[in-house]
């Protein structure tokens, strides 16, 4: 039995190239099924705007855990799937 993936939410612009970048960095891993990635667009929140501002993107997982900010952390990425199995 395949296992759920991973959900993870990456916070970002929709016209931030980086955030584009990272997006991609995850393409394979989605098509994998290892994770999933919801998309949130900080401007449509206050909040959003004032805890992420200049880290966009931040990549963070189901418990809040900050995986990588500004470029896509493939080390980090990858300890992340390990822990998780």
């Amino acid at each position: 039995m395949k296992s759920k993936p991973h959900a993870l939410t990456l916070y970002g612009r929709v016209y931030c190239s980086l955030c584009q970048h990272m997006l991609q960095h995850l393409q394979a891993a989605i098509e994998q099924g290892l994770v999933s990635v919801q998309f949130v667009d900080v401007d449509e929140d206050e909040d959003l705007i004032a805890r992420y501002d200049e880290l966009v993107p931040v990549l963070v997982d189901d418990a809040g855990e900050e995986l990588c900010h500004w470029h896509f952390d493939d080390a980090a990425f990858s300890a992340y799937l390990a822990r998780m199995g």
